[in-house]
């Protein structure tokens, strides 16, 4: 298990493919792990440098307490993980959470990114304050049985919820939520009570392509759109049948987008 330590944490991260090569580093949505972009690391490690790593407080990355985990703090563990690994610039590619971190580093940051991807994700304040703190203290009091439904109904479109062609997605996701402990409800809070990063959105001058999922149920497609518009020369895509977590429910769909993403900035 590979663990750095960085900005006053470890974390944990996967590194795949020839170090001298172009960079792509995924970062995830909450709740999941290095094993949400396999798929797409598997189709990119033969020519790019694959980094895959988990949040503080998450996967097998270092706990930290819930002042520790806001958005901007996650955003610099990621610049100094990619300072530490020594790559130059990278395509950062962020799903939910992770996109709030890839805004984050587009507009501060565009010394360590050369482009970003951002996936089912949102520049605004939090919309469901009051849902998120009542499910915040349900896993702190009992864990995440009680409301792996309702946080399925958020992670998954109906496609993925419905449709028998799709069942294991859903069942893998199932499994992943039984495994998290209460201590991740401290993340969700922080979800939850994050700062929007809207008024930053006309610093970002490197290109930043923006995935919608047309059955999102966290951040429906007018998120995705509101950060396009709020950003010179971003891109707009709609991902049909997609709802929240888009590298898992379409994999294909993803990895196809970002090569031609990879392949138009140049990398």
């Amino acid at each position: 298990m590979a663990l750095i330590d960085v900005n006053d944490t470890s974390i944990h991260y996967l590194d795949e493919g020839p170090k001298d090569g172009p960079a792509i580093v995924f970062s995830t949505s909450m709740f999941f792990d290095v094993e949400m972009f396999e798929n797409q690391a598997q189709a990119f490690a033969d020519r790019f440098r694959v980094v895959r790593y988990d949040h503080r407080g998450q996967g097998k990355s270092a706990s930290s307490p819930r002042e520790k985990l806001d958005m901007d703090t996650l955003a610099e563990d990621a610049a100094a993980l990619i300072d530490a690994l020594g790559i130059k610039k990278c395509c950062f590619v962020g799903n939910s959470m992770g996109g709030f971190i890839g805004l984050r580093l587009a507009a501060r940051r565009p010394d360590v990114i050369t482009s970003a991807m951002i996936l089912g994700s949102s520049a605004d304040a939090e919309v469901s304050v009051e849902a998120m703190d009542a499910v915040v203290e349900v896993i702190l009091n009992d864990g995440m049985e009680p409301v792996i439904e309702d946080v399925l109904y958020f992670m998954l479109g109906d496609t993925t919820l419905n449709d028998p062609s799709r069942s294991a997605i859903k069942q893998r996701v199932v499994k992943m939520l039984q495994s998290r402990t209460p201590n991740y409800a401290d993340s969700v809070w922080n979800i939850a009570h994050r700062k929007p990063i809207t008024d930053e959105l006309g610093d970002i001058n490197v290109p930043v392509w923006v995935v919608a999922g047309d059955e999102d149920h966290t951040y429906p497609p007018d998120h995705s759109e509101r950060i396009v518009n709020g950003i010179t020369g971003a891109k707009y895509f709609l991902m049909e049948n997609t709802g929240h977590v888009h590298a898992m429910e379409r994999p294909d769909a993803v990895t196809e987008l970002l090569g031609q993403h990879l392949e138009e900035v140049g990398l």
